[in-house]
């Protein structure tokens, strides 16, 4: 296995492309020591887990143990579920700059798109501000370690980056993102914004709120779904928010699809409103997060950063961060 994850890390750095060496800091995580593998637990089939070390974060399952797919005959299989390691978000301080490619800078031949900025407070404004880029990538990396070869419940493809917000005007004009994100005029308003404070709390003791998906828990709200965030606590929360701002928008604009329920069992369809219990992020850089807290090295979208945070963000090489996004993944796995 570890052959193989060098051999791919390997064929990332050496492909035709235009990302040179920079001042962009970074590294490719480890597959052994950087990646929390509790997380993918807990492993169900139908709605009995099987598996839950840690007591980890779970969502209810198809309640059927068998299921069928296809038709005329139909296949039948066994109803599957858990965690699927399969999305990677990143959040860079500079624009086209990679961390988790190691510290790959892209050559845009002097083109400069909006910069990361932050400010301190001022007695005329008394909160910090900040501005990030993001980067959503395909990462399925028990597929690309070829753990499980040809299993029919896992994405099989390979490592890719597949939006980069520094190619979306919306992501730092306001009004142009109000034309892609109309509904975020019904959440400005002081009612919407206090329930997410119920959203923090339920996220950080069990999971997110289904009834709040404008919410993104202990950092803020989703909407405006751009990289300016006005209330700039540190990196770790503002880049926890921007994560779920990304993910969110790229359920709407069909970047990301439903892996999980009795409707995906034969596979994956458009849910243009991201399900937030549906995700579990665990840092990758600047520092991986592994340490078990009451079990757990995964945190539910919105959850607080305060028990794990402390120690992720130091000057130079500290300042950009990336996220391994488990989905939950719910299958059926055909037997005959």
């Amino acid at each position: 296995m570890i052959r193989k994850a060098l051999a791919l890390v390997a064929g990332l750095l050496m492909s035709p492309s235009p990302l040179l060496a920079g001042s962009c800091e970074g590294e490719f995580p480890n597959p052994v020591t950087d990646i929390c593998w509790r997380c993918i637990l807990p492993l169900s089939i139908g709605s009995a887990r099987i598996a839950n070390i840690g007591n980890q974060t779970d969502i209810d399952n198809p309640g059927n143990p068998i299921c069928t797919c296809g038709s005329a005959p139909p296949h039948i299989g066994v109803t599957l579920g858990f965690w699927e390691p399969a999305l990677l978000a990143e959040v860079p301080r500079q624009p086209y700059c990679f961390p988790i490619l190691g510290g790959l800078q892209m050559n845009t031949g002097g083109y400069q798109p909006t910069q990361h900025a932050r400010s301190s407070q001022t007695p005329a404004k008394p909160t910090s501000t900040a501005f990030y880029h993001a980067h959503h990538y395909t990462f399925p990396i028990l597929y690309a370690l070829g753990v499980l070869q040809d299993h029919p419940c896992l994405v099989q493809n390979s490592i890719d980056i597949g939006f980069m917000t520094e190619f979306d005007p919306t992501w730092n004009d306001p009004a142009l993102s109000s034309w892609v994100n109309p509904e975020a005029f019904l959440f400005a308003n002081p009612a919407a914004l206090a329930a997410c404070a119920a959203d923090c709390v339920a996220a950080s003791v069990d999971k997110p709120l289904a009834a709040t998906p404008w919410c993104a828990g202990c950092q803020g709200s989703l909407h405006p779904m751009q990289g300016f965030v006005p209330h700039h606590t540190g990196g770790v929360a503002t880049s926890l928010l921007l994560t779920q701002r990304l993910e969110a928008k790229m359920h709407k604009f069909g970047v990301a699809w439903r892996y999980h329920g009795s409707d995906a069992l034969c596979g994956p369809y458009p849910s243009p409103v991201m399900d937030r219990q549906a995700y579990k992020t665990q840092m990758l850089y600047p520092v991986p997060n592994t340490r078990k807290i009451n079990g757990k090295c995964c945190q539910n979208l919105g959850e607080s950063s305060i028990l794990w945070g402390s120690a992720k963000e130091f000057p130079i090489a500290g300042e950009d961060f990336a996220y391994l996004l488990f989905r939950k993944r719910n299958c059926c796995m055909i037997l005959f």
